[in-house]
């Protein structure tokens, strides 16, 4: 009988959910079936809104869009369910990372925030959830971020070569890991991944994103400009360290320069260069020996950014697609995998690389309701 968890993410992107079916009979993992959901125009507008820098928003407002993103939440795991005939009860658990609203960890009372609200996925699909996978992290004295190396670690490590996995949703992360197994893995976030493009093009083309980087190849890259950017103190800070959205925003890009004094074409170009050139400058400081670079999430979709990656490293540079999982997939996969850790009593954190005194066990477990499942419609 296969151990089938559910793993559901929404990213930094903001853009929508991912849900991945995953078996993991034999301690393999397994994906049997992924489903995507992009969120529509009035809520993608209104987490925007929530996830501003320092936005003075109402607690109803708050709630509301919390309980509304678990309807959804729940919503694509049902679908996932009915279009592989597949009975909640034959679920061990969902693993839901929820969706990020800010996240602090060097403040005085560090926090993570996500929404989507557990209590709500719990009960409307009947499947035990375990979610709010970055709090226990926090309070162990870690960043909270970020959790994927652990299981970056569990399914790309590979005796024979250095590996170096890059996460490039709206932040960049990189996994180092080392084929000696007995190597402590790294793992930090390098800085903005997608998120300064997609503000940037949004703001003057209205469009979500800059698809395969065509724009930013329309322009040209001002060096000068990437060297300003480059002092900020968080690309120079050593890990462990995580960011987010709420750091790397358009008023972080104005406090350094006029960008409406720039062709805005050689703005998204010059912000495209700075998300690959503090990744490759990440591998080469702290994994120069790395023999293959593997790459995840929504990034490996920006042909220029990749090209401009390429260029900057020596190694061969590759979608984790050749090594059995889709780049758009790794996420959701990753939260499956958390969620099993969860119920098996098992750390999901590497301390190491959020900075925890300690492994822990993360989430809390939302058990399902054993006699119910689906709510009727009202």
């Amino acid at each position: 009988m296969p151990e089938l968890y559910i793993g559901l993410m929404s990213g930094t992107s903001l853009d929508g959910i991912d849900a991945a079916l995953v078996d993991f009979t034999d301690d393999k993992v397994q994906l049997v079936s992924f489903e995507y959901q992009p969120f529509p125009a009035d809520i993608q507008n209104a987490i925007q809104r929530l996830s501003k820098p320092d936005s003075l928003i109402s607690l109803k407002e708050y709630g509301a869009m919390d309980a509304r993103l678990g309807h959804l939440f729940a919503d694509i795991v049902n679908i996932l369910l009915s279009k592989n005939s597949i009975s909640p009860s034959s679920v061990s658990a969902i693993g839901s990372h929820g969706l990020t609203v800010y996240h602090a960890p060097e403040i005085k009372f560090p926090f993570s925030l996500q929404i989507a609200d557990p209590n709500v996925i719990a009960e409307l699909t009947g499947i035990t959830t375990v979610a709010d996978f970055r709090r226990r992290d926090i309070a162990a004295k870690g960043q909270g971020a970020p959790l994927v190396p652990a299981f970056h670690k569990a399914v790309f490590h590979h005796p024979d070569e250095h590996r170096c996995i890059v996460n490039i949703g709206g932040i960049a992360n990189i996994t180092v890991l080392s084929k000696d197994p007995s190597t402590e893995v790294i793992g930090f976030d390098t800085g903005p991944g997608n998120t300064l493009m997609d503000l940037w093009i949004k703001l003057q083309q209205n469009q979500s994103y800059d698809r395969n980087g065509a724009w930013a190849k329309s322009g040209k890259i001002d060096y000068g400009l990437i060297d300003t950017l480059k002092k900020d103190l968080y690309f120079n800070a050593a890990p462990p360290k995580s960011t987010g959205k709420e750091y790397f925003s358009l008023p972080w890009l104005y406090q350094y320069f006029d960008a409406f004094s720039y062709r805005a074409e050689d703005v998204q170009a010059s912000l495209c260069f700075l998300t690959a050139v503090t990744i490759c400058d990440a591998i080469k400081k702290h994994a120069p020996d790395t023999g293959r670079v593997l790459i995840c999430g929504g990034g490996m979709h920006n042909d220029y950014l990749l090209e401009l990656i390429r260029q900057q490293l020596e190694c061969p540079v590759e979608s984790t697609e050749s090594y059995g999982l889709h780049p758009d997939h790794v996420e959701a996969v990753a939260f499956a995998w958390l969620a099993r850790q969860t119920l098996n009593s098992r750390p999901g954190n590497l301390k190491e690389v959020t900075g925890a005194v300690k492994s822990v066990i993360l989430g809390g477990i939302y058990p399902a309701n054993k006699k119910g499942g689906i709510l009727p419609p009202e």
